[in-house]
């Protein structure tokens, strides 16, 4: 699954996800991972992280722990050593209207060249084999985190940042993104156990 690099930049992957479903009037789940290959890690990661923190999307009740879902299927086959991700029916089948898909993609293509100008091959000892396990089990652990969230303000938006941080790491081979999700990782998982704590 590691192998496969498929696009290098968010906007050659918004560009692959902008053709999913192009002839329906809603488009699903399925179609987009369809359109971006799912024997990389790296995609699942990123759509997850930035539907997470997409307004329009992100926002909608639910959102945050549907997309929690496909990040804890993908960890969790990514460590169990499978080279393709599988995903249940009911979750392929989830769609989202033809309009709204394309205002998120507008609102993600603003920021997509600014970020990808940011993106290096550097610090590779954290994303490649066999560190990219642990960029799975962290991700595991957000994803087992993010239902309790939606109830903790802006904390779900750490965790969809993180998710994204780590999916352009994977992405673009940049460590320095890696590192970034991590921290960002252990100060979300903290506000969230001071909340439920006190």
């Amino acid at each position: 699954m590691a192998a496969e690099r498929g696009p290098t930049s968010l906007s050659a992957l918004l560009e692959r996800v902008r053709q999913a479903g192009s002839r329906e009037t809603s488009v699903s789940l399925g179609a987009i991972l369809e359109a971006v290959g799912r024997r990389s890690f790296a995609p699942f990661l990123l759509l997850a992280g930035l539907v997470t923190l997409a307004p329009l999307v992100g926002d909608v009740p639910g959102v945050p722990t549907l997309m929690a879902s496909l990040v804890l299927l993908a960890s969790s086959q990514l460590l169990a050593g499978r080279r393709s991700i599988w995903l249940p029916h009911w979750l392929l089948q989830r769609r989202v209207s033809r309009p709204r898909f394309h205002r998120v993609l507008a609102w993600l293509e603003r920021p997509a060249a600014w970020t990808d100008r940011l993106l290096h091959q550097r610090l590779t000892a954290l994303t490649r084999p066999p560190a990219h396990f642990a960029v799975a089990l962290i991700c595991l652990v957000i994803a087992l985190a993010m239902p309790p969230m939606e109830f903790i303000p802006f904390s779900a938006n750490g965790a969809g940042l993180a998710l994204t941080l780590f999916g352009l790491a994977l992405l673009a081979d940049d460590g320095l993104f890696a590192l970034a999700g991590y921290l960002l990782t252990g100060g979300t998982l903290a506000i969230v156990v001071v909340s439920v704590m006190g």
